[in-house]
């Protein structure tokens, strides 16, 4: 049976007489073997640096670079220095000569005239250590790929389990701030119910006065709100995970838009001044729903953590020619190493565990605004407030 084109080795041998380099190559002939003849040690060096090579046979007396000194250049290369060298030598058999070899880093000899049967067996056994050389490279570099594949797949399950981990946390904090939460106004409701039932169990109708029953609406419609807002919270953040946050374009002033939610908000934080500052004919195309939904995050963590101090909100052009919507509080501050968490999902600041909220705002309206081919950024300082700019293209992009 033939063996594969793989296991073809290479065999260089050296003579200065061509007559004696057609005669060993005559009989080293073989289909799984590629014998290279040089004349020169300059022509041996030359193949040498262009083939790997299983074996070399060295005549010892020729002319030119000596079979020795040919040998002490291979061993003395990192590339060749373990390359198997069979001297060939019409000497005799002293040991002198055998010494010499030795020394210059021959492994075996043969002596003229060559014995066929001598000379095959030792180039058999040479390629068969290479080839098995070879080969044992070739499992060692099998198992150095499986081996570094095992490692990265260990990564990635490690990476993997890490994020799985950090997902459980995550839900497990979720279904906790949720049930939070939705409890408060619930809990609120709930007792309002059962006192209003009482009464009108007991037929007080005196206690539902006008004013009373104006308050009681008043503090229902802020339940309602808080619980509707954290479901539509909830759904934008599963519409932004699945990439289907919808966005309705149409013509908006932005600086209108600003009046109206500040104004709404007067409404109902008459303690804290709210302050606009909107330059006229800030056009552009935007779904004003959900630029109103920023800015009523901004403004509700302005609000939040703002100490009781005004709050600021801006409206103008960039210098890089974008529309510019900025809140600015003279609050906590916000240290510098939290200023890229709290647009994550469910991240808040340590001084905001104590307050209503589910730390969603800030990453939906990141969002929202990067929908629009925008960005928004704080810019913050322990201690001295928090800046948060929006900055949206006038039109539509692409």
């Amino acid at each position: 049976m033939s063996r594969p084109a793989t296991d073809v080795v290479k065999l260089l041998i050296v003579d200065d007489l061509p007559e004696n380099l057609l005669a060993l190559q005559a009989l080293l002939r073989d289909d799984q073997l590629e014998v290279h003849a040089a004349t020169s040690g300059e022509q041996a060096l030359s193949l040498l640096l262009e083939h790997e090579f299983a074996l070399a046979l060295l005549d010892v007396q020729r002319s030119g670079m000596a079979g020795l000194e040919l040998a002490e250049l291979i061993r003395g290369s990192s590339r060749t220095m373990h390359l198997p060298i069979v001297f060939v030598s019409a000497a005799d058999r002293e040991h002198g000569c055998t010494f010499r070899g030795c020394e210059h880093g021959a492994v075996d000899f043969l002596f003229k005239p060559l014995d066929a049967y001598a000379v095959k067996s030792k180039v058999r056994v040479f390629t068969e250590l290479h080839r098995k050389s070879r080969e044992l490279r070739r499992h060692v570099a099998e198992l150095e790929a499986a081996r570094a594949a095992h490692e990265q797949l260990l990564t990635t399950l490690r990476k993997t389990e890490d994020e799985l981990q950090r997902a459980l946390t995550v839900r497990d904090e979720f279904m906790s701030m949720v049930s939070h939460e939705l409890r408060t106004p619930l809990s609120v409701m709930t007792l309002d119910v059962a006192m209003r039932s009482g009464k009108l169990g007991k037929g007080d109708f005196a206690y539902f006065s006008p004013e009373r029953l104006h308050s009681m609406v008043g503090r229902d419609g802020r339940q309602l709100r808080s619980m509707t807002r954290l479901i539509d919270d909830m759904l934008d953040v599963s519409r932004i995970q699945h990439g289907k946050l919808s966005i309705r374009r149409r013509r908006t002033d932005l600086g209108e838009l600003a009046r109206h939610t500040v104004a709404d908000f007067a409404v109902h934080y008459r303690d804290v001044p709210l302050h606009v500052q909107a330059a006229a004919g800030i056009v552009g195309d935007w779904d004003d729903g959900r630029i109103e939904q920023v800015l009523v995050n901004l403004l509700s963590n302005g609000l939040r953590y703002g100490q009781g101090k005004p709050v600021l909100v801006e409206v103008g052009m960039a210098a890089d020619g974008m529309a510019l919507l900025a809140v600015t509080d003279q609050g906590l501050g916000i240290e510098p190493q939290d200023q890229q968490r709290i647009f994550e999902q469910f991240e808040r600041l340590e001084a905001a565990r104590s307050s209503p909220g589910m730390g969603l705002g800030l990453f939906i309206s990141r969002d929202i605004v990067r929908a629009h081919g925008g960005s928004l950024q704080v810019h913050s300082r322990p201690g001295e407030g928090s800046r948060f700019e929006v900055r949206l293209p006038m039109t539509t992009e692409g």
